[in-house]
């Protein structure tokens, strides 16, 4: 069944429905929601100085149609016609078995972005505005039950680090996290650079890593 979007114009007033690759094809203004995740850590000591905001984020699956293999935001997906940002819970229990209520989340606020490529020889254009969302968690790497044909791991950095990173400051990241395979979690570690996420504006990475790190702290 094809999945059916509420669409928007460049004023943010809805002008009616269209299926996803109509949206795509045209470039028709939707809704999506990020949802980032961070976990605090004491790094194996009990000086709050030592405190490490660790920042989670997806490793997308090698079948995705886009940016296949490339790292993300923790959980994101399209709001359906009909959604409403408060279905961003949605998101974090189909890819990561989170279950939690809408006000856990602490809103970071909303972006537009727009970006264009080719699938299967076919050009887009994605015009998106997100709604944006942290959540302070607890849970091991572990813990999570990954969508598999969606996300192929689960990996998490210091905050600061990820910021000096993304700040040009280092060339690359040793991070640690988890893979999945035939439904299996096994641990992982990998290099990351730059390049490594999904290509869009660094300004965002690092504005909403620094979000991350001060919720987490406080």
């Amino acid at each position: 069944m094809a999945e059916i979007f509420d669409v928007y114009d460049e004023r943010g007033n809805w002008t009616g429905t269209a299926e996803r690759g109509e949206v795509h094809a045209q470039g028709l203004w939707h809704h999506t929601v990020h949802c980032w995740l961070v976990r605090l850590s004491n790094n194996g000591v009990n000086n709050s100085s030592k405190r490490s905001a660790r920042v989670l984020f997806q490793k997308r699956s090698e079948n995705k149609d886009t940016n296949p293999g490339c790292f993300d935001i923790t959980a994101a997906g399209h709001l359906a016609a009909g959604e409403t940002p408060r279905d961003a819970v949605r998101e974090l229990e189909e890819e990561l078995g989170v279950q939690v209520a809408f006000d856990e989340l602490t809103e970071y606020g909303i972006i537009r972005e727009e970006s264009s490529g080719e699938i299967g020889g076919a050009a887009y254009i994605d015009a998106e505005v997100s709604h944006v969302y942290g959540l302070v968690t607890s849970m091991e790497l572990m813990d999570f039950t990954l969508q598999e044909e969606e996300v192929s791991g689960l990996y998490e950095a210091d905050a600061d680090e990820l910021i000096a990173l993304l700040e040009g400051k280092v060339d690359e990241l040793i991070v640690s996290g988890v893979t999945i395979k035939n439904g299996q979690l096994k641990a992982a570690k990998t290099i990351i650079t730059c390049s490594s996420f999904v290509s869009r504006d660094y300004g965002y990475y690092i504005s909403v890593f620094r979000f991350l790190r001060d919720m987490a702290m406080r």
